[in-house]
């Protein structure tokens, strides 16, 4: 892109996926389309005031597994706490945090591992030392702890393999 086009246009993709969403949200009519345009070309110039790092892509042909992965997994921890609340107090594990240590160091990599345990229910992410690179989370039903830290590992391998 040339430098006016990238001043025009600071984050294309976000402002095509806020239009997208715009559009998705609220139909599809001249009218959408022009003030989706306008709030996405706003909030894309509204973001370089953060100054985000742009993210760098090493393994794009690695994102479709861990998608599949992510979206196994999610499956998997619905089954489980529809379980937990269909059995009431009767449950093998107890709730409770287990802490993780990260290699992991990409902003935008820990900012993607942050969505995925946040999004899988039972699970959420807690704390991360960028010091020490330790991670905590919260676990609704904690059975076997290494458990949590070899399935957090194998995000975190696929991650710095996408990342860095």
């Amino acid at each position: 892109m040339t430098p006016l086009m990238t001043r025009l246009l600071p984050y294309p993709l976000l402002t095509a996926a806020l239009l997208l969403m715009w559009l998705l949200l609220n139909g599809f009519s001249l009218g959408h389309v022009v003030l989706g345009a306008i709030v996405a070309l706003f909030a894309s110039h509204a973001m370089t005031a953060l100054q985000p790092s742009k993210p760098r892509l090493r393994r794009w042909d690695k994102i479709p597994r861990l998608v599949w992965l992510v979206m196994l997994d999610i499956l998997r921890s619905n089954i489980a706490v529809a379980g937990i609340i269909l059995r009431g107090g009767r449950r093998q594990g107890k709730p409770g945090f287990v802490a993780i240590p990260l290699a992991l160091r990409d902003q935008t990599a820990l900012a993607v591992l942050a969505c995925i345990i946040t999004s899988t229910p039972g699970t959420a992410w807690i704390e991360h030392r960028s010091d020490n690179g330790q991670l905590l989370i919260h676990v609704l039903d904690i059975v076997d702890e290494q458990l949590w830290v070899d399935q957090i590992k194998l995000y975190e391998a696929l991650l710095q393999e996408i990342f860095e």
